[in-house]
C-alpha cells in the first residue's frame, strides 16, 4: 500500500514516524523547498496524555526529554496595571507534565527519526481525485491512502468537507526581543523563564522565552473584524513606526510593558485567528483523511499540536493494526478523532472566551487556583 501525507508538520512527520517504526513505508510531500526554508516558530507545551504520548508511540520520549524545557511550565500572570496574580516556578524535580520545546528542535528530531527519503520537498499539493496526486508543477504520484496533514489552509480538507476556518474576532501582532539575556537583563527577569501573560479588556500581552535565547511577544487584539489589521494604523511595512504604534495602543498600560514592546526588533507579523466549526466530522471516504489542524483547527490556547501529534500517532496505529483494511483503519482512527478532539476543541473555545472576557486576568487566575 501506498500511504501519502500531505504536510511535514508535527502530525505528518509523527504519523511517517509510527508507520516507520512498524515497517510501513510512508511518503510526506512538503511544499516547502527544504528543511531550512523558513523558521518554524516559537515554543510548543506538550502535554503527557496527548503530544508526549504520541511520541511514545513512535519511540521518541527519551529524545524529547533531552531537548525538552522543564523551566518552561514557569507562569506568570499579570493585570495591565502591573499587579501581580500569579506567579508559578517550577522546581527543578517537578515531572514533565506540560514541558515546553522549540518547534524547530521538535521538527528536527521527528524528521531525523526517519529515513532520508521520506520526505519529498519542493512538492506543492494542488489536487487529487482516482488515486492520483497532482502537484503544482504538474508532476503526480499515485496514491493508496491520501492523508492531509496540510494545516489551516488544507487543500486537501475540500476532498471531504466543505468546512472552511471562520475568523475568531482575534488578531494578534507577533514581535521578537532577540538574545534578551544580554540586550535587555531587566526585561529577561522580569518575563522569567517561561510564560509572561497580561491579561486585559479586550487586548493581552503574552511573553514566552524560547530555548535560543530570544523572547517571542504576541500582542492580541479581541473582538475585532476581519479586515482589523487594515483599519489599525499599524504601518507593517515601516517596523519602527508599527512598534511606536502599538506602543500607543498599550499606553494605558505599565509601562514595563510598553518596554517589552520598544524592545523588540524588526520582526512583525500580523496574524488573525481562525478556527474550524467545533466537533467538524465527515462521512469516512475510502483513500482520503485528515489529521491536526487540517482537521479540527482550534484557538492557539495549547491543544493543536498535541492533537495534531496524537492524530498521526493514532492513525499510524491503527494503519498498523489493519494493514489490509485502510477503510477499516482510517473509520477507526476518525471515530475515535472526532469524539478526542470536539472535547479539545469546546474545551479551548472555553479558554478562548475567558481570554476576551473584561475580566480575563481574574477568570485566568480562577482557572489556574480553582475556590
Amino acid at each position: 500500500m501506498t500511504i501519502t501525507v500531505v504536510g511535514a508538520g508535527p502530525g505528518g512527520l509523527a504519523l511517517a514516524r509510527v508507520l516507520h517504526v512498524n515497517g510501513i513505508d510512508a511518503v510526506v510531500y512538503e511544499r516547502e523547498p527544504s528543511r531550512g526554508a523558513r523558521g518554524q516558530g516559537g515554543m510548543l507545551d506538550l502535554h503527557s496524555g496527548t503530544g508526549q504520548r504520541a511520541l511514545r508511540e513512535a519511540g521518541l520520549i527519551d529524545r524529547f526529554r533531552a531537548v525538552a524545557r522543564g523551566e518552561g511550565q514557569d507562569l506568570r500572570l499579570l493585570e495591565p496595571d502591573g499587579t501581580l496574580l500569579l506567579q508559578e516556578d517550577t522546581p527543578d524535580d517537578a515531572p514533565l507534565e506540560r514541558p515546553e520545546v522549540d518547534r524547530a528542535d521538535l521538527r528536527d528530531l521527528l524528521l531525523d527519526s526517519l529515513p532520508a527519503h521520506t520526505v519529498r520537498w519542493g512538492h506543492e499539493f494542488a489536487s487529487a481525485g482516482d488515486g492520483l496526486l497532482h502537484f503544482a508543477d504538474g508532476g503526480s504520484a499515485a496514491y493508496d491512502l491520501l492523508v492531509g496533514a496540510d494545516g489551516a489552509n488544507s487543500r486537501v480538507r475540500a476532498l471531504l468537507t466543505d468546512a472552511r476556518p471562520a475568523h475568531t474576532g482575534q488578531n494578534v501582532v507577533e514581535l521578537v526581543i532577540p538574545d534578551i539575556d544580554r540586550t535587555h537583563p531587566d526585561l529577561a527577569a522580569m518575563v522569567g523563564r517561561g510564560n509572561y501573560w497580561v491579561l486585559g479588556d479586550g487586548r493581552s500581552l503574552s511573553a514566552q522565552r524560547n530555548g535560543d535565547g530570544c523572547v517571542r511577544v504576541g500582542l492580541s487584539f479581541y473582538h475585532c473584524a476581519g479586515d482589523w489589521f487594515a483599519t489599525s494604523g499599524i504601518p507593517f511595512g515601516d517596523p519602527h513606526a508599527a512598534r511606536l504604534r502599538l506602543i500607543e495602543m498599550f499606553a494605558d498600560w505599565d509601562p514595563r510593558f510598553t518596554a517589552l514592546i520598544a524592545a523588540c526588533d524588526d520582526t512583525i507579523v500580523p496574524r488573525s485567528i481562525t478556527t474550524l466549526p467545533v466537533g467538524l466530522t465527515w462521512p469516512s471516504t475510502p483513500g482520503v483523511t485528515l489529521i491536526g489542524d487540517a482537521a479540527h483547527l482550534m484557538p492557539p490556547v495549547g491543544q493543536g499540536a498535541n492533537m495534531a501529534l496524537l492524530d498521526g500517532a493514532l492513525l499510524g496505529l491503527a494503519l498498523a493494526a489493519h494493514p489490509d483494511d485502510l477503510p477499516g483503519a482510517v473509520e477507526e482512527y476518525e471515530r475515535e478523532m472526532f469524539e478526542r478532539t470536539a472535547a479539545a476543541g469546546r474545551q479551548s473555545a472555553q479558554v478562548q472566551e475567558v481570554l476576551s472576557s473584561p475580566d480575563a486576568s481574574q477568570r485566568m487566575l480562577a482557572f489556574f487556583r480553582p475556590g
